[in-house]
């Protein structure tokens, strides 16, 4: 929690992926407005909290996830900010156990079909489809696969906004070693 102090008193904010990462931040003094909720198998209670907590936004992995933040939103009578995770199909030339940037990888919806999901999530209530996210891997000793994935996100980016979707957050994720 000291840490976690030290970092919301410099101004800090908090990708978390779960809901007891919430509340240390939130114990320590963590702007709830400055939390991102990433990572799979985000649980109904969970996102409750962080909706009834007014964290910034959600990343999330599924059309069944996103429908679910829908639900819980709209029955709180909130508005959740959503970026969609997107697998670039990207290696990240790193060990295979920590790859997710590959179409074979379970992480985020693969990007020849998320535009599909992007349209079909815009109709949803208690959602606003701000952005898009990504992460290829952990422990990236050579940028080439980032710059490729950001390439690919870019495109999606301007294939997304022509058709009406309004992105404004771009979060190419971590990894970096």
């Amino acid at each position: 929690l000291s840490v976690l102090r030290l970092l919301a008193e410099a101004g800090a904010g908090f990708d978390i992926v779960s809901g007891g990462e919430l509340y240390r931040v939130l114990k320590a003094g963590g702007d709830p407005a400055s939390v991102v909720f990433s990572g799979v198998g985000k649980t109904r209670e969970e996102i409750d909290y962080a909706l009834e907590q007014g964290i910034h936004g959600f990343n999330c992995e599924s059309e069944a996830e996103i429908a679910l933040i829908s639900s819980l939103a709209t029955r709180l009578g909130r508005t959740a900010s959503l970026s969609i995770r997107v697998n670039p199909d990207v290696d990240a030339l790193t060990h295979p156990y920590i790859s997710t940037g590959l179409k074979e990888n379970k992480f985020g919806i693969d990007i020849s079909e998320v535009e599909e999901v992007y349209q079909r999530a815009a109709q949803l209530p208690g959602i606003s489809l701000d952005g898009v996210s990504c992460h290829i891997g952990s422990q990236l000793l050579d940028a080439a696969p980032a710059l490729e994935a950001a390439g690919k996100l870019f495109a999606l980016v301007q294939r997304l906004r022509a058709r009406g979707i309004r992105i404004r957050e771009f979060d190419l994720g971590g990894g970096l070693g």
